[in-house]
């Protein structure tokens, strides 16, 4: 449910390890962009998977794909829905309830929410108890972890099906025990993206110099604005507009207008660093350094 960014690597990891898929969009144009997604997926699929990867088995794979505008066609014979929709609260209850209304019975419902919880609209869907969240990471071929997390009102036999299903495609699994906005990875992620995000839109700093600082001081590789290149532009204003803190909805309108430029992150090969067709980070967007 949902042809952008992620949906279509879910959709891809899927039918790469033998499931048929149907990817479904309400808008044709996002449908219309698989083709140059798989081209795209296909380069660094090669790449990063050495021996496990064949020209055979991508083709087999995108063979596997089919698309829909119809949503009860798409689901007619569902085993399983995985929803990832953009991060807005009120789009997730309308597409939960649109889903809801014409899943077969069998039907697995899982949500790829970054930052809310399924609990606040898995009502909509009129099945809470099957509704369960697989939160995957961009580029889930190689960054290939699957945070399982169910509701209260989600059932043991839920949960047990997406941690079989996530495993099936070739995910290591981490089950959350507890509902928490944010999983394992967000949690710690998100608030450490947001704060680099007001440093820079309150004109601390600039970007490569805060990823700079960080690096040296904890000798990590990746400082916070490589991390929103690497999460995409897209999801990070999406979390960033519906924050709390002004400043970080500041920095999230920041990013939006670096999206309707062209900037997007890593996979545009621009966003606060220009990138070579391998993903190797070529040198900061020097039109983002306002400070120093």
């Amino acid at each position: 449910m949902g042809a952008g960014l992620l949906g279509s690597q879910i959709a891809m990891q899927a039918a790469f390890h033998g499931k048929e898929v149907v990817i479904y969009d309400a808008f044709p144009e996002a449908l219309d962009k698989l083709s140059e997604r798989w081209e795209w997926m296909r380069y660094h699929y090669q790449k990063d998977l050495g021996n496990a990867y064949s020209e055979g088995r991508f083709e087999d794979a995108v063979a596997r794909v089919s698309t829909s505008g119809d949503l009860a066609e798409a689901l007619k014979n569902a085993d399983i829905v995985i929803e990832a929709v953009p991060e807005n609260l009120e789009l997730k209850r309308k597409v939960w309830k649109q889903i809801g209304e014409v899943a077969p019975d069998k039907t697995l419902f899982a949500t790829n929410t970054s930052s809310l919880l399924p609990s606040t609209f898995a009502e909509a869907s009129g099945h809470p108890e099957k509704l369960v969240a697989i939160h995957y990471a961009n580029m889930i071929w190689i960054n290939n972890l699957a945070e399982v997390m169910g509701t209260e009102q989600t059932s043991a036999e839920a949960v047990e099906g997406a941690r079989k299903y996530a495993e099936e495609t070739g995910m290591v699994v981490s089950v959350i025990h507890k509902e928490q906005p944010g999983y394992f990875t967000n949690s710690l992620l998100i608030p450490f993206l947001h704060a680099a995000g007001k440093l820079y839109i309150n004109g601390v700093g600039d970007p490569e110099e805060i990823d700079r600082n960080w690096s040296l001081a904890t000798s990590m590789a990746i400082g916070p604005f490589a991390g929103f290149d690497i999460v995409g532009f897209r999801v990070a204003a999406n979390i960033a507009s519906a924050d709390e803190d002004p400043d970080v909805r500041r920095f999230g309108e920041f990013l939006q207008e670096a999206i309707e430029e062209g900037y997007t992150g890593r996979e545009s090969r621009q966003g606060f660093y220009y990138y070579d067709e391998d993903g190797n980070k070529l040198g900061a967007v020097e039109k983002w350094n306002r400070y120093s």
